[in-house]
């Protein structure tokens, strides 16, 4: 009786809009763009789904949801969804942009939508709140979290999920992406370190002597971890973005055992709280991140103990595989490639700098190179770019390597930012400086692990390259150039190329010797161009 009341009054509750956008949306737009594939064969949570996904993203495949895991066929949560943000397709299909739009579209697309905040809006109640659990009935292994790599030292849960905490001065949320590995039925091993959002918001509770309240997200519309993970500065709130993303507020709802509020459309959400004490850490790790190398050793982490969970009716878990390495890419990368350059590109405009065309962060790197496109201004317009950069807070993360050319190059193209390093920079003019040492990531290989150790520094340490490729300012007008700095480029004469363009099957030479792949990425009319432009 008492549960049938229950369920009367939740009716009179405020839920959220017929329209709010779910993990449960996002897999019907992902269906109906046939990008998603439902794996109905038995797979090992132990491994095997990680190395699935790894090899279905080096073959650019869909997103893919696990409905018959090993151990999990039965239960509280029996499937688990991964590749959801794995290609510029799926990209494109979250953005509500036609699947052919340019990697260039596509970021100033987000560039201009993140100038477009819409704050969220509270309701009462929504189907994350189907199920509580409290107490004795916590057990995170209920949900199929997974063991990604043999080095892994456990499984980790806090994979492709929001990270919610509020900063204790302004109560404003921060959304984070921070790992998690699961080292009880209550218990997770948690990342954090100062620079983080939420590692803020940990070093003000710990100078308060306090416990931070904690929740996070798992499985949401695939914007969240989007926004999550994405280095917006930190007055910008992540659920704001979000709403910018989808045109509307994102709808949240209260947490039951603390003071968060999460989407009330989300599939599981964990509350608890991290004590700052270092007598409560407890090991976390190895763990294989983004750098795409095995790590090295478990460490001490703070815990997150936790109080209450909360989910839907058959809750699906959202994770993903961190490491990107050349053929083989992770969920990164398109997230680096089109949030992280949006942003980079308003940090630039935001910070006074001219003249800037187009940003792309490779997302095989991760975010730890960048190449800015601008139309030149002024010398040393490169140095300004990269010392903006560095000293956001985005830099502790990101932008080791920063390479500035002009318009002209396509920074998408490897072979065209090659060509003007090689032609445009010369190292002993001061066009490549070396700069640090600075803080950065502890999570890259390539720094000493003496120089990367986050209990000892907070930090990681990096030395930063600088390359400009922009033709320089302090040549002098040359004559024999026709009074320009820089000799005039090689070009075919347009009256010439019309006539080989209309003469091309005439000549016979064809495309036979090509494959379709090739024959598909290089018309006459793409080659037309660049002869025009070279």
């Amino acid at each position: 009786m008492a549960k049938e009341a229950s369920k009367k009054i939740k009716k009179k509750l405020k839920g959220p809009s017929a329209d709010q956008p779910s993990l449960r949306t996002w897999l019907d737009d992902l269906s109906r763009q046939r990008r998603l594939k439902r794996v109905k064969a038995e797979v090992d949570w132990d491994e095997e789904i990680g190395a699935i996904a790894r090899v279905n993203m080096g073959l650019q495949g869909p997103a893919l949801l696990f409905e018959n895991i090993k151990d999990y066929k039965k239960g509280r949560s029996t499937k688990y969804m991964t590749c959801g943000l794995s290609h510029r397709q799926q990209v494109a299909a979250l953005l509500g942009l036609p699947k052919n739009t340019s990697d260039k579209d596509m970021v100033r697309h987000l560039k201009d939508t993140y100038r477009n905040p819409i704050k969220p809006k509270k309701v009462d109640t929504g189907p994350v709140k189907d199920h509580i659990l409290k107490g004795d009935d916590i057990n995170l292994f209920e949900f199929p979290a997974l063991k990604y790599h043999v080095s892994d030292g456990g499984r980790y849960i806090d994979t492709y999920c929001g990270v919610v905490t509020n900063d204790p001065a302004t109560n404003r949320p921060n959304v984070g992406l921070y790992r998690g590995q699961i080292l009880g039925p209550d218990k997770i091993g948690k990342l954090l370190m100062p620079t983080q959002g939420y590692g803020g918001h940990f070093s003000q509770r710990r100078q308060a002597g306090e416990k931070m309240p904690v929740a996070v997200v798992h499985g949401w519309h695939d914007s969240m971890p989007l926004c999550a993970g994405s280095p917006f500065p930190k007055h910008i709130c992540e659920w704001d973005m979000v709403g910018a993303i989808h045109g509307k507020p994102v709808e949240l709802v209260k947490c039951e055992t603390v003071d968060i509020a999460v989407p009330a459309t989300a599939e599981i959400v964990v509350e608890g709280y991290i004590d700052p004490d270092p007598a409560s850490f407890e090991l976390e790790g190895p763990f294989a991140d983004y750098p795409g190398y095995e790590s090295g050793r478990s460490s001490p982490k703070p815990v997150l103990k936790v109080s209450c969970i909360t989910h839907r009716d058959k809750p699906i878990l959202r994770g993903a595989l961190e490491g990107s390495r050349p053929g083989l890419p992770s969920e990164d990368g398109p997230l680096c490639a089109y949030s992280w350059s949006a942003i980079a590109w308003n940090l630039l405009e935001d910070a006074g700098v001219s003249g800037v065309t187009d940003v792309w962060m490779p997302p095989v790197t991760t975010g730890l190179n960048i190449i800015v496109q601008i139309r030149k201004q002024y010398r040393n317009q490169a140095m300004q770019i990269g010392n903006v950069l560095w000293g956001s807070s985005s830099g502790q993360w990101f932008f080791k390597n920063v390479t500035v050319v002009e318009e002209d190059i396509g920074i998408r193209d490897p072979v065209a930012v090659e060509w003007a390093v090689s032609f445009r920079s010369d190292p002993g003019a001061g066009d490549v400086q070396l700069i640090g040492p600075t803080f950065g990531s502890a999570l890259d290989p390539s720094t000493p692990v003496v120089d990367r150790d986050p209990v000892k520094y907070g930090t990681g340490r990096w030395t930063r390259t600088l390359i400009d490729a922009t033709r320089s300012w302090a040549f002098e007008p040359n004559p024999d150039y026709d009074g320009r700095r820089y000799p005039p480029l090689t070009k075919i004469d347009p009256k010439l190329e019309r006539k080989i363009k209309r003469r091309w099957k005439e000549y016979g030479i064809g495309t036979d010797y090509m494959n379709e792949d090739e024959r598909e990425n290089l018309t006459f009319e793409k080659l037309s161009k660049n002869f025009s432009e070279v």
